[in-house]
């Protein structure tokens, strides 16, 4: 059996339905565990159909008497500028990025992209787990109701029930599609952040950006209040430096930023999102623990240049 062709697309699957990337990972290569113990037979129907089937009990699984993961909008209203930050919440309790390349094959639409938003999985999450394999298989995967029927081990009646369900549920938290990028806009908004420009900064925010910064409920919409705590001074982003990369589909860059003796250290993973020519949010997952999922050094080059 050849599992490995199917790895990315089955990722992207697992981490829709669990929202998160290393329980994603988990949970294919529980997949392919029980695949390989299991023997293939053709009678079945295709291999990767039944993959999914074996993947949606996994997941399944793994759900049962777990956490919703939620962003921090889904948690508590906005805060405001100067207020504390809270207490932390563990990694469990929120969705969290994942590189483009674990979940999104190489010629995937752009349309596909959207479906691994972050905004999109936290929406997910709010379906109880079967509705969120039935919705994810015939809205985003275009599955037909037979073939998922098939895999559920239901009938077509009771699949489009649950999808009906499903997408009333939905509706009210999808979020609004992104509009094309205006070309070198990144380029534009990551060397404003290395030359801690807050002017620059402040003037790619769309009206009512949102900022986040897990683990921490704590978060801030509006381009005024991102401004406010932009422009504290102390706050270690006067010589922070970057490392472009994608997550969930949109830009993203490990954030490093200067330790005591002035190695530059990762400090956090940042998930931009861009819709025409402004950032709509900018979520920073602070710590280090993802670097290593996408590749990131731990340390940004040598020792920080200092005047003197």
């Amino acid at each position: 059996m050849d599992l490995e062709k199917h790895r990315v697309e089955l990722t992207g699957y697992c981490y829709r339905m669990l929202g998160g990337p290393f329980e994603a990972e988990d949970a294919v290569q529980e997949t392919f565990v029980r695949a390989w113990r299991g023997g293939f037979d053709p009678a079945r129907g295709p291999l990767r159909r039944w993959l999914y089937a074996i993947a949606t009990n996994v997941c399944l699984d793994m759900l049962r008497g777990a956490r919703r993961r939620a962003l921090a909008a889904d948690l508590t209203g906005p805060a405001a500028p100067g207020s504390p930050l809270g207490e932390p919440l563990p990694p469990e309790a929120w969705v969290q990025p994942v590189p483009d390349a674990r979940v999104l094959p190489a010629d995937v639409l752009v349309e596909r992209r959207e479906s691994v938003r972050l905004a999109f999985v936290a929406a997910l999450q709010h379906l109880p787990p079967r509705q969120r394999a039935v919705l994810i298989l015939r809205d985003v995967l275009v599955w037909r109701a037979h073939e998922v029927a098939d895999l559920l081990g239901t009938s077509v009646t009771s699949v489009n029930s649950v999808l009906q369900r499903a997408r009333a549920t939905l509706a009210a938290r999808k979020p609004e599609p992104l509009e094309p990028v205006d070309e070198g806009l990144l380029e534009r908004y990551t060397a404003a952040f290395e030359r801690y420009d807050v002017d620059a900064l402040v003037a790619v925010l769309h009206e009512d950006a949102t900022m986040t910064m897990p683990p921490f409920a704590w978060w801030l919409r509006g381009r005024a209040a991102v401004a406010a705590v932009l422009a504290v001074p102390g706050t270690g982003c006067e010589a922070a430096r970057v490392v472009a990369t994608r997550a969930n589909g949109v830009p993203a860059f490990g954030q490093y930023r200067p330790d005591e003796e002035g190695v530059l250290r990762a400090f956090a993973l940042v998930v931009v999102e861009f819709s025409g020519s402004r950032a709509v949010s900018c979520a920073t997952y602070l710590g280090d623990s993802l670097f290593g999922l996408f590749g990131l050094p731990m340390t940004f080059g040598g020792r920080l240049r200092t005047d003197g």
